[in-house]
């Protein structure tokens, strides 16, 4: 059976051994393995192990691992079957350029996971979400009806996503929301924040000559569009391209980095550590 172990602890001489030495211990054989010390002397050290495991002996990893190995090294770790796809819950408002193509690669076989629902506080992209199977659920968020339109979409959430992905969802989540839906959150957007912040970005940024049009992937946190950074990238453009050539750049651009941000999660590449990632690709 395949699968992964993620591991954040203080830097330590024989971590590295321990690990190795439970995984064959247990028959494991490992298949790729990364590691990264902020400080080989009193640092943090991250590691990522991809392995396979003799069938039946997964029931018991997690307790034996906590015991034998985790709690002498003081570890935060998290193992993860790799034949459980995990699954994805994608938020949406009316841009759908994100969401059709996560669910394109979806559809492709691009993206291991399951896709139980989108939720959108409008009808728009309703249509196109059934062409892929894919149950779409309404939730209105009308003026004075955040909390409401928070508690709904909580309650078709609960249990059911081990990732909620904001594709372009243009509502500011409230930080009770984030606290109770029970898994992460990767937001996208246009990486001009906190310069061109609000609406009309693309034309205030040819109003000041931007050189370079980009996109970010970040968790969700309390404070707005600051969360840890996942993924990130830029296209050059020049003085020839309008306002629309820079907006549709930068929907492409917020395609690939999206679907990046999300494949790396959901792959168990992303380590979070004081506001900050380590993204073993």
């Amino acid at each position: 059976m395949p699968a992964r172990l993620l591991i954040t602890c203080p830097d330590r001489p024989g971590v590295v051994a321990a690990v190795a030495g439970f995984l064959f211990e247990r028959g494991a054989n490992v298949v790729a393995s990364d590691q990264h010390s902020t400080d080989p002397a009193g640092g943090t050290f991250f590691m990522r192990m991809e392995f396979t495991l003799p069938a039946g002996t997964d029931e018991d990893f997690e307790r034996d691992f906590a015991g034998a190995v985790a709690e002498r090294f003081d570890m935060e770790w998290r193992f993860w079957p790799a034949g459980r796809r995990k699954r994805v819950a994608i938020l949406v408002s009316r841009e759908e350029h994100c969401l059709l193509d996560l669910l394109w690669r979806h559809r492709r076989g691009e993206l291991d996971v399951d896709i139980p629902m989108v939720i959108s506080n409008h009808p728009d992209a309703a249509e196109d979400v059934a062409a892929f199977g894919v149950e779409y659920v309404e939730v209105p968020t009308p003026k004075g009806g955040k909390a409401a339109a928070e508690a709904a979409m909580l309650e078709r959430l609960a249990g059911q996503a081990d990732l909620v992905v904001l594709a372009r969802y243009m509502q500011v989540l409230t930080a009770d929301f984030l606290a109770r839906v029970g898994a992460p959150v990767l937001n996208i957007h246009h990486s001009f924040l906190p310069a061109f912040a609000g609406a009309d970005p693309y034309a205030r940024a040819l109003e000041r000559g931007v050189k370079i049009i980009g996109a970010t992937a970040h968790y969700a946190t309390e404070e707005l569009d600051a969360g840890p950074i996942v993924e990130q990238d830029v296209v050059r453009v020049t003085h020839r391209q309008d306002v629309a050539a820079l907006a549709r750049l930068g929907a492409d651009i917020e395609r690939v980095v999206l679907a990046r941000a999300v494949r790396w999660h959901v792959e168990d590449r992303v380590l979070v550590h004081e506001g900050r990632t380590v993204v073993f690709g």
